[in-house]
């Protein structure tokens, strides 16, 4: 297994034709915001109490590595910077030791102190107890973008796999760029076509790494005309909350399940808690009936809150309240 070292110093709207506000929390945000600008990526536990939890940042493909390199540079900030051990695990990548390299220079430009990586090819490998121990000292993982089911085929239910999720349990920050991205959910799309009307056999799912419960992840979503397969899961899965995110875009998950958008494009949310379909009667690959389910896109600086499934604030900062108050 190639191990390599190197230390250095929304507005929501419905898709059917009964357009509805959308129910909001009033609660201030000084919180949140002061908790995405601090170092310290550990700011609440898995279950939301006070506690040790890491930050899961989903990319979808092709951040900036070149320019202002924000989803970078937010990444090696909750890692740590200088004081970060930073692992990369390019499992999923077709260029091998390369795509690792791409990313020790661009977190070796943004200051981070140690960066290690990982490529196990074989199941055998990722349930090697070595490749385990790279990451005990973790404050990040990043995973890379490549096949997404390569990923979770070799890495899943491995003592590679129960480790990331350990790093992530006690504070490290866990990355993923499209393919990682995608591998981070419960839910995984494995493969499937573009378009933007849902039809049956579109889009099929397998079990992911499980960092990220109750939800499936798409990426290079508007890029590569992906809201129609996004549809056809949520109507074929209504209690996944499916989550589309544009290129050089981040979805920062906190532990406390509130999710902050940054990047230069949108998340789009499909919440299908009270969709009617017919996705159960579905033939062929004829398009499915899908009415009820609710879209949310989320430019960048907006916050919401995955647990109700509603808008925390805009892009402005301000809080939006119910028009009852």
């Amino acid at each position: 297994m190639p191990v390599t070292t190197t230390p250095s110093s929304s507005c929501p709207v419905r898709l059917d034709l009964n357009p509805t506000g959308v129910p909001v929390r009033a609660d201030p945000l000084d919180t949140l915001h002061a908790m995405a600008e601090r170092a310290d990526p550990r700011p609440f536990s898995v279950s939301g109490a006070p506690g040790t939890a890491g930050p899961v940042m989903v990319v979808g493909g092709a951040e900036d590595k070149m320019r202002d390199k924000l989803i970078a540079s937010r990444f090696a900030t909750f890692a740590g910077g200088g004081d970060a051990h930073v692992v990369v695990i390019a499992t999923a990548s077709s260029l091998g030791d390369q795509a690792i390299e791409v990313y020790r220079d661009l977190f070796t430009g943004l200051g981070v102190g140690t960066i290690e990586g990982l490529r196990p090819d074989e199941r055998q490998q990722a349930d090697d107890p070595a490749a385990a121990t790279t990451l005990a000292a973790a404050t990040g993982v990043f995973l890379t973008g490549g096949n997404q089911s390569r990923l979770t085929q070799v890495v899943a239910g491995t003592r590679l796999g129960d480790a990331i999720a350990n790093a992530h349990d006690r504070g490290a920050v866990l990355a993923g760029t499209s393919a990682g991205a995608s591998a981070m959910a419960s839910h995984m799309v494995a493969y499937g076509k573009p378009g933007t009307t849902p039809k049956n056999r579109m889009v099929h799912l397998s079990a992911g790494l499980g960092i990220l419960d109750g939800m499936v992840i798409d990426q290079h979503f508007e890029q590569r005309g992906r809201i129609g397969r996004l549809l056809a899961l949520v109507a074929q899965s209504p209690s996944l909350l499916g989550v589309g995110i544009d290129e050089d875009t981040c979805a920062i998950v906190f532990a406390d399940r509130t999710l902050q958008v940054i990047g230069k494009g949108a998340v789009t949310i499909v919440d299908g808690r009270h969709v009617k379909t017919d996705a159960y009667r579905g033939k062929g690959y004829e398009p499915l009936m899908v009415s009820g389910a609710i879209l949310h896109s989320l430019p960048s600086d907006t916050w919401f809150d995955l647990r109700r499934r509603e808008l925390l604030a805009g892009p402005d900062g301000r809080i939006e309240r119910e028009a009852s108050e």
